[in-house]
């Protein structure tokens, strides 16, 4: 299903201004729960701590969002603190314990994304060259994803890809140009992959 992102936006901005906190949460997990979910299965390498870290992830948009001030679009906010969740997940991963969402609601949404998700990524066709990628360091999936599947701005992907700071303009600009570079080694080192299995296939 296709969003409007910019659509999306102006309603949340609205809820939030009335204080319709919980909606404006419900309608941003429901919206954007899937895609994130699914990227962070695939960074993952699975469901065990993909659950955790979305688990995370929601309790983090649910806590975060009446604070929200737009200075990006939600999504890339969105992305942003996925990508803080996966590491906060994966860094604590060898003492790990499963993340508990405390609002109910929440709990159960985020139950039926997973669910519903799990069950698309299943009936999917495996991709081969997906797999390959799979095998690339995270940041590099995370890179390659955004703004491949994902068609994130390199702006927003500066911001995505460094969730502790809060950037100034010259730092984005700086971030912009070196995820570019970046962008274009990981390309090279894909299609090397792809290269290689398709002789060795």
């Amino acid at each position: 299903m296709s969003v409007d992102h910019a659509a999306f936006d102006e309603r949340l901005r609205a809820s939030l201004a009335a204080k319709l906190v919980n909606e404006a949460v419900t309608e941003a997990i429901t919206t954007y729960g899937p895609e994130i979910y699914a990227l962070l299965v695939s960074i993952h390498k699975g469901h065990a701590t993909a659950d955790d870290a979305f688990s995370l992830f929601c309790e983090n948009v649910w806590k975060g969002l009446p604070r929200f001030e737009f200075r990006s679009s939600f999504r890339t906010w969105a992305y942003t603190i996925a990508w803080h969740a996966s590491t906060r997940v994966r860094d604590r991963s060898a003492s790990r314990r499963e993340v508990q969402i405390s609002d109910s609601q929440l709990s159960a949404l985020a139950l039926q994304i997973r669910t519903d998700t799990s069950s698309r990524l299943a009936a999917e066709k495996r991709n081969r060259v997906r797999e390959l990628r799979e095998t690339l360091p995270e940041e590099d999936q995370l890179l390659l994803v955004l703004r491949v599947e994902r068609e994130l701005e390199w702006r927003d992907l500066a911001r995505v890809m460094n969730p502790e700071q809060e950037l100034d303009e010259e730092t984005i600009t700086r971030e912009s140009a070196r995820l570019r570079k970046r962008f274009q080694a990981v390309k090279d080192r894909l299609r090397e992959l792809v290269q290689n299995d398709t002789e060795s296939g």
